[in-house]
């Protein structure tokens, strides 16, 4: 019996270590535990495909009502979710513990966030989106009007309810395969902040668009018009944090999402308006589920060697190398470029070279140091638009040559050997003549 019984727990702890190396070699690069906090849980209804577009990619998501007493994003110093979803727009104030300051705290820890408003957007809302840099109209009435580019379902009606096709061009924010039908916008326009150089405009309004309250007749120039109206906006932070703020909470509903979609003026219809794979794939993007790089195996050595030196000399032949992956939802694939470039830096870059690729994820570069010694720097700084930023730096110091390390004779100092030794001939010579010149 005893024997049967070692071989099962042999087994079973085999299985288990089986079972982990698989977890860890798949291992993403973010948690996948998301709050959605909503202002009405009808919401969860309403925009249930999105939601299960979300979990049907493995993220687990907890729906909480905005205003819960209870509510909390963190608790003993440690955060209890990886990404928050606010679909809460008129919220004026959130319950437990959380606020305007907790949500910008949780995004600077470095989690990501989806934002969407409508015009009923709280101050509360409208907040948190200017502290992500987008500032939305100021006045509280006002929609995004378009009687040029709108859904010819509405021709006779307001013309709030826009076609937009005006994408950015970027296949690691919104996917290799283009979105061939206009998405549908009803909802509130935001400008991005000039000053801030971390938001894009992933869905922008057509030139004849413009913000106002579509009940009122125009009585000055709108605050905001054409393609300065953001729809939809994306900011990475420095930390490499994705937020995507969104002007309407209706492009992410089942109607939305389900609708057929025909642009005003345009002879050509399409079943599905293109919101189903925009919301799909700008929340693969935001939850870094694409676009996200790291960087392992970093070495450098002396050309011909392989271990690492505490140190180099001026003039050494070196090599540098660094393997680096990008997340393609479900494993780490080999990323591959041509403009990652490594630094050999001291208070200015004395290096700068691009680092060839094998294609397998190895980059690597080879340079003779510079002839001047000091503490130098190997960086890498790589900033590629929608992709997590790298950033490596590893201090090195540089030596002269000690003095037993230069060549016997020197050519350059030949004219030197030249004029000591005639020197010293001519000083024998003059010391012959003057003792026994008579």
């Amino acid at each position: 019996m005893a024997a049967p019984r070692v071989l099962l727990l042999l087994a079973a702890a085999a299985l288990l270590s089986v079972s982990s190396l698989g977890d860890a070699s798949g291992d993403g690069p973010r948690g996948r535990k998301l709050l959605v906090l909503v202002d009405d849980l009808a919401v969860r209804s309403s925009h249930s495909a999105f939601f299960g577009s979300l979990q049907a990619r493995g993220l687990d998501l907890e729906f909480r009502l905005a205003d819960d007493p209870k509510l909390s994003l963190h608790r003993y110093g440690q955060y209890l979710y990886d990404g928050l979803v606010l679909f809460a727009p008129s919220t004026p104030r959130f319950g437990g513990s959380v606020d305007q300051n907790a949500v910008l705290e949780f995004i600077d820890a470095g989690h990501d966030m989806i934002l969407a408003a409508d015009h009923s957007a709280s101050d509360l809302i409208r907040g948190i989106a200017t502290e992500c840099g987008v500032d939305f109209d100021e006045d509280p009435e006002a929609m995004v009007i378009d009687h040029i580019n709108y859904a010819s379902t509405e021709s006779e009606g307001d013309h709030t309810l826009i076609a937009g096709d005006d994408l950015i061009q970027s296949d690691v924010i919104l996917g290799s395969k283009k979105i061939e039908a206009p998405v549908l916008f009803r909802g509130i326009g935001h400008a991005a902040n000039p000053s801030n150089s971390l938001v894009l405009k992933v869905l922008s309004a057509s030139p004849s668009a413009y913000s106002a309250n579509p009940g009122t007749k125009l009585a000055s120039v709108p605050s905001l018009t054409g393609s300065a109206i953001s729809l939809v906006s994306v900011m990475q932070a420095r930390n490499n944090a994705r937020v995507l703020i969104s002007g309407s909470l209706d492009l992410f509903s089942n109607r939305f999402l389900k609708s057929g979609v025909q642009k005003a003026g345009s002879k050509m219809s399409h079943d599905k308006a293109g919101n189903e794979q925009f919301v799909t794939e700008t929340s693969k993007w935001v939850f870094h589920e694409r676009g996200h790089l790291k960087a392992v195996n970093v070495r450098h050595h002396k050309v011909g060697e392989t271990d690492e030196p505490s140190m180099y000399r001026i003039n050494d032949d070196l090599e540098y190398s660094v393997e680096i992956y990008e997340w393609s939802g479900t494993s780490w694939k080999p990323y591959v470029a041509d403009d990652v470039q490594i630094q050999f830096f001291m208070m200015s870059p004395y290096v700068l070279k691009n680092m060839s690729t094998d294609k397998t994820a190895l980059y690597s570069a080879s340079f003779k140091v510079p002839d001047v010694y000091g503490v130098f720097q190997f960086k890498v700084e790589y900033q590629r638009l929608g992709y997590t930023g790298v950033s490596l730096a590893k201090q090195i110091p540089v030596r002269p040559y000690r003095h037993d390390e230069y060549e016997r004779f020197i050519t350059s100092a030949f004219p030197y050997y030249a004029a000591s030794f005639s020197t010293m001939g001519a000083f024998f010579i003059f010391s012959v003549a003057y003792l026994y010149h008579k």
